[in-house]
């Protein structure tokens, strides 16, 4: 058992405050966590490894959070983060339920903007996108109900007119080379490959005659 004594605002981060108790420093806490608290307020062991437990969890947290600044993560991200910062297992764990319950971390969630972003920047096939969304952890039965809503043809598409534009008067065996190339690492099948790829010819030859080079195209065909 011991008494509080003194609760001061730290000097050089405003948003803790050191607690004092039977006169000498015994830990720090939230701004928050600390306004509970009163001088001369009695405090058990139990009491204070509540309050310090409390308080790991709550940085982990705050780390967290920092983490998750610039874009949503999966779950087993932040858990590899905190890892990594040597933070307990369990205090992670705390950490995770915490933010899941105020709805910062939800794989389902992650696993559509993922798959959304890489659709609108760098399309990939399903079964790439698949890996990605397993390197990061996300569980398989959310990564199966994400990839069933998505269409592997419309994705190389988007992925081949991208490239498409980029060319200059290809000839017509570049244009089919440097095309299949790309939607083969983006990890598109033989048959996804083959159709999109007569498709947009057919499409850029119709709507651009300079697109292609005109001798090459016509000794192709």
């Amino acid at each position: 058992m011991g008494i509080v004594t003194a609760i001061e605002v730290q000097k050089r981060n405003q948003d803790r405050a050191n607690i004092y108790i039977d006169g000498e420093y015994a830990f720090s806490l939230s701004l928050m966590e600390a306004a509970r608290l009163r001088k001369g307020q009695p405090l058990s062991d139990a009491d204070i490894a509540a309050l310090r437990g409390g308080d790991d969890v709550q940085k982990a947290v705050d780390s967290a959070a920092r983490f998750l600044k610039y874009r949503p993560r999966s779950r087993e991200e932040v858990r590899r983060n905190l890892a990594d910062k040597g933070i307990p297992a369990p205090v992670i764990e705390a950490a995770i339920e915490r933010l899941t319950t105020m709805g910062y971390l939800d794989d389902e969630a992650f696993a559509r903007y993922w798959a959304q972003n890489r659709g609108e920047f760098k399309p990939l096939s399903p079964r790439a996108l698949r890996v990605e969304l397993k390197q990061k952890g996300v569980p398989d039965e959310i990564i199966g109900g994400v990839l069933e809503e998505l269409d592997a043809d419309s994705l190389a598409y988007q992925a081949a007119f991208a490239q498409a534009r980029k060319l200059r008067r290809p000839t017509l065996p570049e244009f089919r080379k440097k095309i299949g190339d790309l939607l083969r690492r983006r990890g598109f099948s033989y048959s996804t490959i083959q159709d999109v790829v007569e498709r947009l010819r057919e499409e850029l030859a119709a709507s651009d005659p300079d697109y292609f080079n005109p001798t090459t195209e016509s000794n192709e065909e």
